[in-house]
Order: C-alpha cells, then sequence, then structure tokens
C-alpha cells in the first residue's frame, strides 16, 4: 500500500470589515415603523445608497471578510436579515456579525457601545487585520482609532474626506492596490 502525502494548503490570515449601516451607507436617521425600517427626513436620500461605493473599495481586497456591527441585526430575522440588506458580492463576504444570541442576551448587547461590541468580536475571531466603519469615533478607545473609518453621519462614506481615510486605511491594513 503507498502512502500519499496530503497537500495542505496555508491558513490564510483573517482581515475584517466590521461595518455598520446606519450613518455609514445611509444617512443615520433610521427607525423602525410600522412599515419596517425607513429613513425619515432625508429627502433624496435612500437606504444602502453608498453600498456600491463599498464594494469598489474592497475589490482589491477579495480575501477581506465583513463583520456586521449593525443594530439590524437585533430585529426580526437577525443576522440574516440584514445580510440580505447587502448586495450578493458583499453577503459572500459576510461571516457573522457582533451580536450572537447563543452567546449574549440582546438586553446586555444593546447596553453595549458599538466600541466594545467590535471590540469584545475582535477578541472572540482574533483577526490579523482588522477595519471598523463607524459613525460614532468619540467613543472608541485611543488605541483602536487607527482601525477606526470615521463616517459622516448624514453623507457616510460618500464624504470625500471619508472615503479618502477608507482607501487609507484599507490599503495600510489589507495590503497595496494591485
Amino acid at each position: 500500500m503507498a502512502l500519499t502525502t496530503l497537500e495542505v494548503s496555508p491558513v490564510r490570515p483573517l482581515h475584517v470589515l466590521y461595518l455598520d449601516f446606519d450613518g455609514v451607507l445611509h444617512p443615520d436617521s433610521v427607525y423602525l415603523t410600522r412599515n419596517g425600517i425607513e429613513l425619515l427626513h432625508r429627502p433624496g436620500h435612500t437606504l444602502f445608497e453608498h453600498v456600491s461605493l463599498l464594494e469598489e473599495e474592497l475589490q482589491p481586497y477579495p480575501d477581506v471578510k465583513i463583520v456586521l456591527s449593525t443594530s439590524w441585526q437585533l430585529i426580526k430575522g437577525g443576522y440574516e436579515h440584514a445580510k440580505s440588506k447587502l448586495p450578493a458580492g458583499l453577503q459572500e463576504r459576510c461571516i457573522g456579525g457582533t451580536f450572537h444570541r447563543r452567546e449574549m442576551r440582546k438586553a446586555w448587547f444593546e447596553s453595549m457601545s458599538r466600541p466594545d461590541q467590535v471590540i469584545l468580536n475582535v477578541k472572540r475571531r482574533q483577526p490579523s487585520r482588522w477595519i471598523a466603519i463607524d459613525d460614532c469615533p468619540e467613543e472608541w478607545p485611543a488605541w483602536a482609532l487607527d482601525c477606526v473609518v470615521r463616517a459622516d453621519p448624514e453623507q457616510g462614506i460618500a464624504s470625500g474626506a471619508v472615503l479618502a481615510e477608507m482607501k487609507t486605511k484599507c490599503k495600510r491594513q489589507f495590503g497595496a492596490r494591485s
């Protein structure tokens, strides 16, 4: 009997983008109403209006995975519902959310700041590189700010300064553009 050699592929380092929706992919004035999730008081804007900018920025980094860090994962349908709001290409990158029903109570999670939610998840997943896109940068600890893209609550990632910061941090964290 001949012995065969197992081919072992090298383990790729985990690179994660922690993604908030409100104030990032559209303005932050989003509310749960009787009609569902609605963007209120922002004429001329739509939910997920900046998603193509995110797709474009992540295109050179095919190994980057997405972890949802949005309150959308707390409503009916949870993580799967939130993920379904993204285009197929971004859905394929999703590997989970910062909220896990098996690991934590909803009330406890809701009482945590977004930075605490993300940092807890970073400790659990241990990505080698990560970035969080969030519209509340003042809540982040100073040591994490190199990994945080500060979105504009009204313009999200469509703001020129935010887009420039996202490009710089993606390049630094995830590799040079090809």
